[in-house]
């Protein structure tokens, strides 16, 4: 006997975010944005100490926006039934 339900999933049309892809991808687009900058000599060479940390800056940025606008959502979890109804089930088939 199982005791077990099938519950539904809410349908969504969004999907997971990895977190970690996009913070990745943030950084390493800002780091050719800043290469690219010193290279158009658009920024003095004297100026380039502060724009390197934008990119890291940039890259947890978009990985706190994306923890916080999804991170409830994602890592809760859906519990059906009574707590011990497993243990009470495994019983009653050890007694028959």
């Amino acid at each position: 006997m199982s005791t077990t339900t099938n519950v539904p999933e809410k349908q969504s049309g969004r999907h997971p975010v990895n977190v970690g892809h996009l913070v990745m991808g943030t950084a390493f687009l800002a780091i050719v944005g800043v290469w690219a900058l010193i290279q158009g000599d658009v920024v003095d060479h004297d100026d380039v100490h502060w724009l390197l940390p934008v990119p890291w800056v940039l890259a947890g940025l978009a990985g706190l926006l994306a923890i916080g606008i999804s991170g409830s959502r994602r890592w809760s979890t859906t519990q059906v039934g009574w707590v011990g109804a497993e243990k009470e089930a495994e019983k009653k088939e050890e007694d028959e």
